[in-house]
């Protein structure tokens, strides 16, 4: 019975080593990208074919292709030398609204044996939009005996690629002359 018992712990343990290097073969490291918004149709993401361990016949011969998680094809795969290459214009501030990280998730299939792979992209945000003030003038009443260096708080700007924020105004010196600080 004991020499029984061995036999089947031992093939136990077997298996679970094969299961075990099964799992270590399928999961790959995460390959993470990141570029700016609003690039141009065409421009290289990174080498997919290279980061992914894959030769330029891989990408033809097993069926190589980038679906994306968001719905809309941002971006696409250019057979000819495997690189990720923008598909269509990404405006961040549409896509990710006011979110300070923005992350797109797209998964790699290939085919002949079939492996998935998730990539992600992340869209860093340009500074693509002025602010905007409600009014176009103001008028400060600022007395001659101010002090040099004085601050006058002015009304908030909004700003499409950042959250609200409010402008100060520097006096440098009683000449009444201005400086915007951030």
């Amino acid at each position: 019975m004991t020499k029984r018992k061995g036999y089947r712990d031992w093939r136990w343990q077997a298996l679970w080593w094969h299961h075990f290097f099964l799992l270590w073969i399928t999961i790959d490291g995460q390959t993470r990208y990141s570029i700016t918004e609003e690039l141009k149709q065409g421009s290289v993401v990174g080498n997919l074919a290279k980061d992914l361990g894959l030769g330029l016949s891989d990408i033809f011969d097993r069926k190589l292709r980038v679906a994306s998680e968001a719905g809309e094809q941002y971006f696409n795969v250019d057979a000819g030398k495997g690189e990720l290459v923008v598909n269509d214009r990404i405006d961040r501030e549409a896509l990710c609204g006011q979110s300070a990280s923005c992350v797109l998730p797209l998964q790699v299939v290939i085919e002949d044996p079939l492996q998935l792979h998730r990539i992600e992209v992340e869209i860093r945000d340009i500074n693509d939009n002025s602010p905007s003030f409600l009014s176009n003038e103001l008028s400060l009443n600022i007395a001659e005996s101010a002090a040099v260096g004085t601050r006058f708080p002015l009304e908030s700007a909004t700003d499409p690629d950042t959250s609200p924020w409010l402008i100060l105004a520097c006096l440098w010196s009683h000449w009444e002359v201005f400086s915007v600080c951030v």
